[in-house]
């Protein structure tokens, strides 16, 4: 695979396409996530983080009241780390130095102490009776809701959302169960009278996205980041010139350097009786619906006409009567 970038390309700040070297700190330029964004930042980047880094996320996250107190030398002497990686965890985590982290904790566990109610968790028994289920479940999707809205770049958004309203042509890519949302988002942007086309099947979509150009929009749906027959297409679509985006829970996999928008989703925690992919699905359908919207108010003109028709043309099939 080769590692051609185009020229155009603006990686997210603090990466430079093909490194895979892991996450680097976020550049002080950019302003650092709301409190509210802080664990689920941690649920993203914690797999991609050093042992001792994941340490001092975890502290943090589990605890903000107490981290809050300490300084930068008392949380490194807690998680059994150093100063230098505590001030390079917080920079991971999107803040500019050890100071703003602290700001952000004490603001997390104000929250936390406003009357919330106390955590559920979301680990399922095999025991468990039905209603048990049904509350955790509720609890794990509303979790993974939270947590990707919180961590969504609206920036990177708002860029896809002008290159999809704009495009001559959009391929989307997704196997297994992305490859479901991948369908999703493929219907919903045909709907409102966009050529969208999703590809499930590997062969199928490279031989695709070797017909794109500049002006095209090809979109990538990975969990992993690292699944090949997503990545192969993307890197085909981004060598010829078109633009491209990741809809991933992995900003530093390997998908995201063909990517020139990355949309991030959260992690999902799996269990022996979840698989990852179901609570992985719900936080990509969450940026689809969020794509598909934000398109649709930005080609209103066009989209409204083209849903009433779709509209029209399968009411008979929910009538009482057909035809």
């Amino acid at each position: 695979m080769t590692n051609n970038v185009k020229e155009s390309f603006r990686p997210p700040a603090g990466r430079t396409a093909g490194s895979g070297s892991g996450p680097t700190p976020a550049s002080g330029g950019e302003a650092p996530p709301a409190p509210a964004a802080l664990a689920a930042k941690v649920r993203t980047l914690a797999p991609s983080m050093t042992r001792s880094m994941q340490r001092v996320a975890e502290a943090v996250a589990g605890d903000p009241a107490g981290c809050a107190a300490l300084t930068v030398t008392g949380l490194a002497e807690l998680t059994g780390t150093s100063e230098a990686t505590v001030v390079r965890t917080a920079r991971l985590l999107g803040y500019p130095g050890y100071r703003d982290l602290r700001l952000a904790l004490a603001g997390l566990a104000a929250q936390q102490q406003s009357g919330r109610a106390p955590s559920v968790t979301a680990d399922i028994a095999v025991d468990d009776p039905v209603a048990d289920v049904v509350a955790k479940l509720a609890y794990d999707e509303q979790q993974t809701l939270a947590d990707t809205a919180a961590g969504l770049d609206t920036v990177q958004l708002g860029a896809a959302v002008a290159a999809l309203a704009g495009a001559r042509r959009i391929d989307i890519y997704g196997v297994g169960a992305s490859g479901l949302v991948a369908q999703d988002l493929g219907q919903k942007l045909l709907r409102i009278g966009l050529l969208a086309h999703a590809h499930s099947d590997p062969h199928l979509a490279v031989t695709n996205a070797v017909q794109l150009r500049s002006g095209d929009v090809a979109i990538a749906i990975t969990h992993s980041g690292s699944t090949g027959d997503v990545i192969e297409p993307l890197r085909v679509a981004f060598d010829h010139g078109a633009t491209t985006v990741a809809i991933t829970g992995r900003p530093d996999g390997p998908v995201t350097q063909y990517a020139d928008h990355i949309l991030t989703t959260s992690t999902a925690r799996e269990s022996e009786l979840r698989p990852a992919a179901m609570s992985s699905r719900t936080s990509q359908l969450l940026v689809v619906d969020c794509l598909f919207t934000c398109v649709t108010q930005r080609t209103y003109e066009t989209a409204a006409p083209a849903l009433a028709a779709s509209y029209e043309a399968l009411a008979h099939r929910h009538s009482p009567r057909t035809r």
